[in-house]
This record gives C-alpha cells, sequence and structure tokens, in this order.
C-alpha cells in the first residue's frame, strides 16, 4: 500500500482539529497527517502538539508565523510531503466538510483505479451540497460552470479542496508559477495538472458545511477566483 499523507491547514480551529485528526486516524487504512497552521490564535497548534505524543511518528506540525492564505499553507505541505517521500498527497478541510471516510475512495482513485489526481466532487451526480444557503450554493455551482468555460476544462467541481494527488503530479507541476492563494488556488492546481495530460478523476461526495468555528470565505476570494481564471488563461495562452 502506497503512503498516504493528509495535509490539513488549520487557523483557528481549536473548535475542530482534535476530532478531525482522531478522525483519520480511525479509519482502517494507514494515513498521516501534516496540519499546517498559520499562528493560531485559539490554540490550535498547541492541540496538535500534545496529541502528537500519541500519534507518533503519524501526526506531524508544521507551524507558519502568520495567516499566509490557504495557497501557500498547502504549497508548504506539498514540499513538506515530497521531501518526506510520500506517495499520495492528500487535500482535506479541518472542519468535517468533507467527511474523512472519503479519503478511502480519493485513494482508491489514484492507487487501485490508476489516475493522477482524484477530486471530491461536490458537482459530479447534481448538487451534493448539505447546510448551506441557497445563494452560495449557486455561486459555487455556477463558478465551476464559468471554469469550464474560460479554461475547456473538462471539471465539474473546479474549486474543490478535497483531493488526492499522486507525487509525480506535484513534482511536475511549478509552485513557483502559482499565483493564487483562495478558490483560484484551488482551480490553478487542477488547471496546471490537467494542462500537463495527467488523468483526473472526480469521485461523488456529499460535502457538510461547517458546524464549529468560522468560515475563512470573504468577497475577496470569490473576486479572485473570479478575475484569477480569465489571468490564468490568458498566460497559458501566451505560454506565462
Amino acid at each position: 500500500m502506497s503512503s498516504c499523507l493528509v495535509i490539513i491547514p488549520t487557523y483557528n480551529e481549536a473548535e475542530n482539529v482534535e476530532a478531525i485528526i482522531h478522525a483519520v486516524f480511525g479509519l482502517e487504512q494507514g494515513f498521516e497527517v501534516l496540519i499546517v497552521d498559520d499562528n493560531s490564535k485559539d490554540g490550535t497548534a498547541e492541540i496538535v502538539k500534545n496529541l502528537m505524543t500519541k500519534f507518533k511518528d503519524k501526526l506531524h506540525l508544521e507551524s507558519r508565523n502568520g495567516k499566509l492564505g490557504l495557497g501557500t499553507a498547502y504549497i508548504h505541505g506539498f514540499k513538506w510531503a515530497l521531501q518526506h517521500h510520500f506517495d499520495l498527497i492528500f487535500e482535506m478541510d479541518a472542519d468535517f466538510s468533507h467527511n474523512p471516510k472519503d479519503l478511502i475512495a480519493l485513494r482508491d482513485a489514484c492507487e487501485r483505479d490508476g489516475n493522477d489526481m482524484a477530486i471530491g466532487s461536490r458537482y459530479i451526480k447534481g448538487v451534493n451540497v448539505v447546510n448551506w444557503p441557497l445563494g452560495r450554493v449557486l455561486l459555487s455551482y455556477f463558478a465551476s460552470i464559468y471554469v469550464r468555460v474560460i479554461t475547456s476544462m473538462p471539471i465539474h467541481d473546479s474549486t474543490a479542496g478535497f483531493i488526492c494527488y499522486k507525487r509525480n503530479v506535484l513534482e511536475k507541476i511549478d509552485f513557483n508559477t502559482i499565483q493564487f492563494v483562495g478558490y483560484a488556488f484551488q482551480i490553478e492546481m487542477k488547471f496546471n495538472a490537467w494542462k500537463l495530460g495527467f488523468k483526473i478523476k472526480e469521485v461523488p461526495i456529499v460535502f457538510t458545511d461547517r458546524t464549529r468555528g468560522e468560515s475563512k470565505m470573504s468577497k475577496g476570494i470569490f473576486t479572485e477566483a473570479f478575475t484569477g481564471v480569465i489571468e490564468m488563461k490568458w498566460r497559458s495562452l501566451w505560454g506565462k
């Protein structure tokens, strides 16, 4: 079985982080977890440090000096994962919007079915979102349609943040060229993998909005995604 690392970025996730760690380690398959914490003020990192004794050599922590953005947190985690020779690298939120049990389906899509990248998709089979207001569901759904139209990328949930990469995908993508930090980061990573010719599979999941802690979503993140898609497509056309 491939070695698997689940990267979970955190900022003020004290209400969720212990439970999500226990949920991942409660799976029968052997996943390791890397928490990338952006200097949380609520003690998130301290909770992780206390758990590292219990989950020795399975739970890892990288603490950063400030709130530097989701995209840079994942890139930090990707580099760490490659340095430590993991075969499969996962992205997952800390707030249970992604069901840890679905890690198995994402892993199987890559390890068993031969895909290079697996995306936990809210929109591959209808709309599978729980507890979001209708306006946010529509915004997210039509954002993905907008991305498909602009980029021609055949992915239904381009802003999804529940992903499994084979290490060769991350080895091939030049992180220095990734420009975005929010929703557009997720789009840009998928776009790069698709342009490089990697085999991508969308796996249906049910996305459930957080019940604890505060959402990190902001108007600026949506704006970055809207304008960033056009900029990203333009750069690709001109080889930049």
